[in-house]
């Protein structure tokens, strides 16, 4: 296999032991700095350059993306996606991961343990968005930041407050999260390689300090996680695009809480704490899956005029509740069944023998109308409204102004 790492610190540990570990299992490996490369885009050849000459082909990419370099980033790895070049971390993986807002926003919808979490923009909606998450200590998060950077702890209302109206006058764009007080300063860093957890450690604030951040003094210990912990970590990261990840939890009296999923994860911390090969795992992962380089699904199967992609949820008492994919006809009306997600369950591929349960989602493939028909009626409007001229006078007076 050839690798190439995409990084801008070549020797920083998890690059060194990234390219140690794909040297060792005998593949070519390169360092590439991901701002030397140039995209060149022209009418079905997708297109790379680096330091000014025609790239070379690889069979995948490791990218590790910094927070600074988020938008070039992304934009390198969406130009290798396009190429069929196979990466573990996609650029909508990655883009997801960045941005804690937009990260929890996809978490929520999948069953998925978060502490809760507001976000406002009007100074007057501060205090009652407080209160939606428990009221004071409350955390303060900004949007981009990372290891611990712009996490603040407000222990009055009045003080988280003043701490938000000052980031926002600075443009900045903040959460507002409960504060889980039984974990106790402390949280799970879960390392995800494709399906399932390599390693994890626990990690413990010291003296005052709420975070558990090692580079800020948090001591850290291996940790056996129990399944539930597991669990939420896979489908966390593999939710959010990423088939290589970082996962940090809570321990909550609810069960586990994800605070953040990180895609470009530190091997040192970890690698240290409980002196397990991740890097190599990960590696070996690559060297796996690099013959199925990651794919649009969407934008791979709506080519086809009048077809296309869709989720369809089966609500109680629908038709289909009770019959089996065989019985149920969808073949029929040219619609075949990818994925059906029940509870926190995935079923890849279904037997033509499964059948429908009220609450069931169906990942489906088929005739666009076809799938149309099985979509409940929504409340039609009672007309067209038309679009009213304006008057004259009125423009001509907007335009002296």
């Amino acid at each position: 296999m050839k690798l190439a790492i995409l990084s801008t610190s070549p020797s920083c540990y998890s690059t060194r032991r990234f390219r140690q570990a794909a040297e060792e299992r005998g593949h070519t490996v390169k360092v590439l700095n991901t701002l030397r490369f140039a995209i060149e885009l022209q009418h079905g050849e997708p297109d790379l350059h680096f330091r000014g000459r025609h790239l070379s082909l690889y069979d995948a990419i490791l990218p590790r993306i910094g927070a600074s370099i988020t938008y070039f980033g992304t934009a390198v790895v969406r130009q290798f996606e396009q190429m069929d070049v196979y990466t573990p971390n996609t650029s909508a993986g990655i883009g997801n991961s960045r941005d804690k807002l937009r990260s929890l926003q996809v978490l929520s919808r999948h069953d998925i343990g978060i502490p809760h979490t507001t976000f406002v923009r009007d100074r007057k909606d501060v205090l009652a968005a407080i209160e939606r998450v428990g009221g004071a200590p409350v955390i303060i998060k900004i949007l981009e930041g990372t290891q611990g950077v712009g996490v603040i702890l407000a222990d009055s209302e009045k003080v988280a407050e003043a701490i938000i109206e000052t980031m926002q006058s600075a443009k900045q764009n903040v959460l507002i999260q409960k504060f889980i007080k039984e974990s106790k300063g402390r949280d799970i860093r879960a390392f995800v390689v494709g399906d399932r957890v390599v390693a994890a450690m626990r990690r413990v604030a010291q003296g005052n300090e709420f975070r558990s951040n090692v580079h800020r003094g948090g001591k850290a210990e291996p940790v056996t996680l129990d399944p539930s912990y597991e669990e939420t970590a896979v489908r966390a990261a593999q939710i959010l695009g990423l088939r290589v990840a970082g996962v940090d939890m809570l321990e909550g009296n609810d069960g586990p809480q994800v605070m953040e999923v990180n895609s470009s994860p530190g091997l040192e911390g970890i690698e240290t704490c409980t002196g397990l090969d991740i890097a190599g795992a990960v590696i070996d992962y690559i060297g796996d899956q690099v013959a199925f380089p990651e794919l649009d699904i969407r934008q791979r199967l709506t080519v086809s005029k009048g077809y296309g992609v869709a989720e369809l949820a089966i609500p109680d008492g629908f038709s289909l509740v009770g019959q089996s994919i065989a019985d149920s006809g969808l073949r029929e009306r040219d619609i075949v069944v990818l994925t059906l997600n029940r509870g926190t369950s995935v079923i890849s591929n279904p037997k033509t023998s499964r059948v429908f349960e009220a609450g069931d989602r169906l990942l489906c493939y088929g005739k666009l109308e076809s799938m149309r028909d099985l979509v409940p009626e929504r409340r039609r409007k009672k007309g067209k409204r038309k679009v009213k001229k304006l008057d004259p006078e009125l423009i001509e007076q907007l335009g002296e102004e």
